[in-house]
């Protein structure tokens, strides 16, 4: 045989592989499209450039994040960064702030820290992103990506495939609700309070449907009276690491959101709310085990890591990075627990992409 036939086998035989190399399908998403609404837990960026003293841009914000100070609040990686690699996506949702019309086909984070479900609750911390106005800048997006695809049609098609996350209330209650609550200035019982947020929260949520939402995870709060604010502004009285009373004042508005979920469920057609928890009722938390101090050195002002100040080297043995927000390793294991609770919404799905 020679060198010539040699050559032309050769290149045959790369064209075959570089044809069958096309066909090879990269590993989807389990959904298109990952649409994040909540404040400072999944905030990416959002707050960076507002008038706001709820943003962290500067060290030791990010230190073990590859890209540094991104405007999260802990030391890495937050919850929306975790469920969007759990569920496939080979890289983190854009912010609103910066996302391009590429990135919205994938899904948009709006998340700002410090935002409510009540205005009013932002306006503590200045130019916050409450839930109404992520809403808002959701529907720019719509229009956006309606143009970009041709229709309105097409566009709500493709939502209507999308996981869309919703984690709201955290602010309203340490920023707005409890501080009253504490100091007997509230007119509302915890009860009346839980009723004025879930009212709010049944028409944002209708909202949201009303734009081509189907497939919606609603997270519950937390044990806000175990984090170290609360310990350190209102104490424990007893054998208890967290402030009770806190707790079930919060318990409140979950029993509530319950009930609103299931009302949805049953009178929006097509709609798919799951109530989700990011933490379990056996509390283990794996290797973590300090459970009530933030790692880094915080500001008594506003709880926030001191700028420039050096964080605890083990920060996988926290639970907390300030005091306020989880750490990574402590946000892994909330984001695996609300994944598990979100299952139904991806377990059916078609993810072919259009992007």
């Amino acid at each position: 045989m020679t060198y010539s036939n040699n050559l032309n086998i050769c290149c045959l035989f790369l064209l075959f592989l570089a044809s069958s190399l096309q066909t090879i399908v990269v590993g989807e998403p389990k959904v298109p499209c990952l649409f994040i609404f909540g404040d400072s837990l999944v905030d990416n960026g959002n707050n960076v450039n507002r008038n706001t003293t709820a943003k962290v841009n500067y060290f030791p914000y990010g230190i073990d994040f590859p890209g540094g100070p991104t405007g999260r609040f802990n030391n890495g990686r937050n919850i929306a960064d975790i469920l969007a690699e759990l569920l496939g996506f080979d890289k983190y949702i854009a912010p609103f702030a910066s996302s391009t019309n590429q990135d919205m086909l994938r899904g948009v984070n709006y998340g700002s820290g410090g935002s409510g479900i009540l205005d009013e609750t932002g306006h503590l911390f200045g130019d916050v992103i409450n839930f109404n106005e992520q809403l808002s800048n959701h529907e720019v997006v719509i229009s956006r990506m309606a143009k970009l695809l041709g229709s309105g049609s097409v566009a709500r098609k493709h939502l209507s495939r999308c996981i869309y996350t919703v984690g709201m209330g955290n602010n309203d209650y340490l920023a707005n609700y409890l501080p009253q609550y504490y100091a007997v200035t509230t007119p509302y019982t915890p009860h009346q309070f839980a009723s004025l947020l879930i009212a709010h929260y049944s028409k944002q949520l209708r909202r949201l449907y009303d734009d081509g939402a189907r497939k919606v995870a609603v997270f519950a709060l937390g044990k806000l009276g175990c984090i170290p604010q609360q310990l350190a502004t209102y104490g424990t009285s007893d054998a208890s690491s967290c402030v009770e009373t806190s707790n079930d004042v919060v318990q409140s508005f979950n029993e509530n959101l319950k009930i609103l979920i299931h009302d949805l469920n049953r009178n929006l057609p097509d709609a798919k709310f799951v109530y989700t928890r990011d933490t379990s009722d056996s509390e283990s938390y794996g290797n973590i085990s300090n459970l009530s101090e933030p790692c880094c050195g915080v500001s008594a002002e506003d709880g926030q890591c001191v700028a420039g100040s050096v964080p605890c080297s083990n920060r996988d043995a926290y639970l907390f990075w300030d005091s306020f927000h989880p750490t990574e390793a402590a946000t892994l294991l909330s984001a695996k627990i609300a994944y598990g609770y979100m299952s139904p919404l991806f377990a059916e799905s078609d993810a072919v992409a259009i992007y």
